[in-house]
């Protein structure tokens, strides 16, 4: 039993050692762990990485990119002795429950601002009513990739395009820098270059108004992310990204996880225009008679 319950608490991620891989203030790894596998990888006529395909994202990282533990819900309204899921989304059950993870941020802990950290906790206590993901909005970077729907890279010798199943989201990545950009945008915009076989791409002109997942993890429009693809394997790309923000920060931060490549022949970027299933949420009280409304009036019309 005792032996089980040191299982859990590294699978929960309660040692920091565990969770959050190399401590807080250590030196920032760049490219693939000494034990991820490497194998040949498929390469276009030029020689370069060729990551074209559907890729995918794994694991409980879009919950929260900070290791967690299991709870009953993402958003607690008070009950009668402990908080329980709010009315939102206790019909949902286990199904809005939040499994544990593991994390992807180096050091373990995001660094924020104190009072950075005060608005994703005020985030974390309004979560129904904050998360733009909630309402469709595009999911910005990198949570476009920490989602759990997969994208589909289009790699050419002069193109480099990313196209999301969540929201139609789509990324069009320069491959000489156009110049700052004319208005900031929710995936901002996207330059990049190859360092060998690493595929770089600095992503800048944000809103402000994304999130990097559902627990509140939150940042500002000064926000720059350096991201780095690495097909270490025909079926594997090793994905890192560094967040700079000095409005929300105290350092720089990265998050390092595995792609995985969709290798059923039946594999297809699905469309998930999500906007038209939030018109009730976002329109539905400006109906004459709101849904709903006559059951809360006791039937009366």
């Amino acid at each position: 039993m005792v032996s089980r319950l040191v299982r859990v608490v590294g699978v929960l991620g309660l040692g920091a050692s565990v969770a959050g891989g190399l401590p807080a203030g250590a030196a920032a790894q760049t490219g693939p762990p000494a034990n991820v596998p490497r194998a040949e990888i498929p390469r276009t006529p030029t020689g370069r990485p060729d990551m074209n395909g559907i890729w995918q994202s794994l694991g409980n990282h879009h919950w929260d990119i900070e290791a967690h533990q299991a709870r009953a819900a993402l958003d607690f309204q008070p009950g009668p002795i402990i908080p329980v899921p709010a009315r939102g989304v206790v019909a949902l059950g286990a199904l809005g429950a939040v499994p544990p993870g593991w994390g992807a941020v180096e050091g373990g802990e995001i660094p924020y601002l104190p009072e950075a950290l005060a608005v994703r906790e005020e985030n974390r206590e309004h979560y129904l009513e904050r998360d733009p993901a909630i309402k469709c909005f595009l999911p910005g970077v990198p949570r476009a990739v920490l989602e759990p729907m997969p994208f589909q890279i289009f790699q050419s010798e002069g193109h480099f395009l990313i196209a999301y199943e969540f929201a139609d989201a789509v990324r069009d990545i320069y491959m000489e820098d156009p110049g700052p950009s004319v208005l900031d945008a929710w995936m901002g915009q996207s330059v990049g270059r190859w360092e060998g076989d690493t595929f770089v791409v600095e992503v800048n002109a944000f809103n402000g108004m994304t999130w990097f997942d559902r627990a509140g993890n939150h940042h500002s429009a000064a926000l720059t992310v350096t991201e780095r693809y690495t097909l270490v394997t025909p079926y594997h790309i090793w994905y890192e990204a560094t967040m700079e923000d000095p409005n929300t920060f105290t350092r720089p931060w990265t998050i390092r996880l595995p792609l995985y490549k969709q290798i059923d022949p039946n594999a297809r970027l699905g469309r998930f225009k999500c906007i038209e299933f939030v018109e009730e949420l976002m329109y539905g009280d400006l109906r004459k008679t709101p849904v709903g409304a006559e059951e809360e009036s006791g039937g009366a019309r």
